[in-house]
């Protein structure tokens, strides 16, 4: 599949959320997520959340195939040249072809220009699927928190640079 990866503009802000929302949505299903226990999750995000990210310096970058965005990722910059891939998302019809991947090469090749060292990211732990696949990547599991407003303990990996 052809697909280009860029900077998406504060316009286009509302497709991006609604390719979270419908990448998200399947997990959401799948774990029993709504908007009443898990209000944070992307399958309930809102454009005005990835407007208030782009305003405190998120990095957002689509995936598009044509002119059509099939996918997204965030990057956030932390601490001693930490940065948090947030919202990969891919739309369920164009998962299995490597377009996940590749937002992550991106994102990997991102951070090394930007001159950090490692990348972090919180998954629903008990999404062992997403969990292998991060894992096969080459991320790492550094631990797992309860939060007692989750319904599902939150898993943490990172991947060094």
């Amino acid at each position: 599949m052809d697909v280009v990866i860029g900077e998406v503009t504060a316009g286009e802000l509302d497709a991006c959320a609604g390719v979270i929302r419908k990448a998200f949505l399947t997990v959401a299903e799948e774990f029993g997520l709504t908007p009443e226990n898990a209000p944070t999750n992307g399958a309930f995000l809102k454009t005005e959340r990835l407007v208030a990210d782009r305003e405190k310096g998120c990095l957002q970058y689509g995936l598009f195939t044509g002119n059509d965005l099939i996918g997204y990722v965030q990057l956030e910059k932390a601490d001693g040249g930490v940065y948090y891939v947030e919202k990969l998302a891919v739309l369920p019809e164009k998962r299995h072809m490597g377009c996940g991947r590749r937002l992550l090469d991106f994102a990997a090749s991102k951070v090394r220009a930007l001159g950090g060292g490692k990348i972090g990211i919180a998954i629903i732990e008990e999404n062992s699927r997403l969990k292998n696949w991060y894992a096969a990547y080459g991320f790492t599991h550094t631990g797992a928190k309860k939060y007692d407003h989750l319904p599902f303990t939150v898993g943490y990996m990172e991947l060094a640079l």
